[in-house]
């Protein structure tokens, strides 16, 4: 069953369904219709760095953020770089790059909390959203997860800060990949397989072969290329760190497949606006 279900009207947001029963956190995904951004960010764009205009960009998050019950100062970011670092956001982080991108998180892919009120928020148009609750410790992660992030193990490195940060035991924890583009759209060549490959030799294997996605397959348009299965590869890292296949969700969503749901760097050959995935902690 599909756990990103997209709630009714205006700004898009596809709530994690499953997650519900634990009121005390929000978790979703944006979509890309219901804001204030004009073409090509047309127009719920939530990232200050691809080009649209800050006034517009602002509304937007504000417009998010109060949606869920927290406030722009709430907004906690990180300057995202394809790598693997994880941000632990402190009180005294609250806020940081809610208005600026000077003020983020800098050369941060990951961050974790465990404070209430909290908003944190990370961003996407194609790569893979991964969310991370500790419902024991309260404690709650996003990572952002292209094909470098992933053959890094950005997964597996939140569950080490997890553990790390808040004694985080990683059978308590559950976790979720969100849309992103899937296998059937994402092409890449042997610069891109050939860490994959290494990864491979280091991944559990699925308890039925028959049932488990592949990791990739062969291309119809190029022998030379492969399609790639990010999403699998992420909950197979999440597996190897030690998270329990059934504390795993997994979305069936395909931003290259879905333009008009999502913004999508491939099929709009890379000017347009981003995604927001967010968790945030209630305040009581």
């Amino acid at each position: 069953m599909e756990p990103f279900i997209q709630t009714k009207g205006l700004p898009v947001r596809l709530q994690l369904e499953p997650w519900q029963e634990y009121t005390e956190i929000t978790a979703g995904f944006t979509g890309r219709q219901g804001g204030a951004g004009k073409a090509p960010y047309d127009s719920f764009n939530c990232a200050f760095h691809v080009g649209d205009d800050p006034e517009d960009v602002l509304s937007n998050r504000r417009l998010l953020a109060e949606s869920l019950g927290f406030s722009l100062e709430d907004w906690t970011c990180g300057e995202q770089t394809h790598g693997k670092h994880i941000a632990v956001v402190t009180a005294a982080g609250r806020g940081r790059g809610s208005r600026d991108r000077a003020s983020a998180f800098q050369s941060t892919d990951g961050l974790l909390t465990n404070v209430p009120g909290v908003l944190l928020t990370s961003f996407y148009a194609d790569c893979v959203p991964l969310y991370f609750y500790d419902p024991v410790q309260r404690a709650a992660g996003l990572a952002h997860a292209g094909w470098k992030g992933t053959v890094a193990e950005i997964a597996g490195a939140m569950v080490e800060q997890m553990a790390e940060s808040y004694g985080s035991r990683p059978g308590d924890i559950l976790a979720a990949i969100g849309p992103s583009i899937g296998d059937c759209c994402y092409e890449v060549d042997d610069f891109v397989m050939n860490p994959v490959r290494a990864l491979e030799d280091t991944l559990p294997e699925p308890a039925s072969a028959e049932a488990a996605p592949l990791l990739y397959s062969l291309s119809q348009s190029a022998k030379d290329k492969r399609m790639l299965n990010l999403k699998e590869m992420n909950r197979r890292i999440m597996i190897k760190a030690g998270i329990l296949p059934t504390h795993i969700e997994c979305t069936t969503w395909c931003t290259s497949c879905n333009p008009d749901v999502f913004f999508s760097y491939r099929k709009e050959q890379g000017v347009t606006g981003r995604m927001t995935s967010w968790i945030g902690i209630k305040e009581s």
